[in-house]
């Protein structure tokens, strides 16, 4: 009789044991079911913050940048010479 008890309180034992693990099972499932929506939400808004449109007037606009022009591109020669377009292809095509 003592071993029908001992096995029954085994049993009940075993079967909490197991309805614990399935709970924590689900609650794991369900919090990497919610980090993956996040990820995937993440993810598009990060393609949408990095389009060439938005750097490009996040660069004009809060850093200021803007295209290059002859008037204010400068070049660098061989000789360490600096100069404006005009003198600058006169002393590559000088060097070559």
């Amino acid at each position: 009789m003592l071993a029908v008890i001992a096995s029954a309180l085994y049993l009940v034992r075993t079967q909490y044991e197991s309805r614990k693990l399935v709970t924590e099972l689900d609650r794991a499932n369900a919090e990497a079911h919610k980090l993956e929506v996040e990820y995937n939400r993440l993810d598009v808004e990060r393609g949408a913050e990095a389009t060439p449109v938005r750097v490009e007037k996040l660069a004009r606009e809060q850093l200021r940048m803007h295209s290059i022009t002859p008037a204010i591109t400068l070049y660098a020669t061989p000789s360490g010479d600096v100069s404006k377009l005009g003198g600058a292809v006169n002393a590559v095509e000088g060097t070559q």
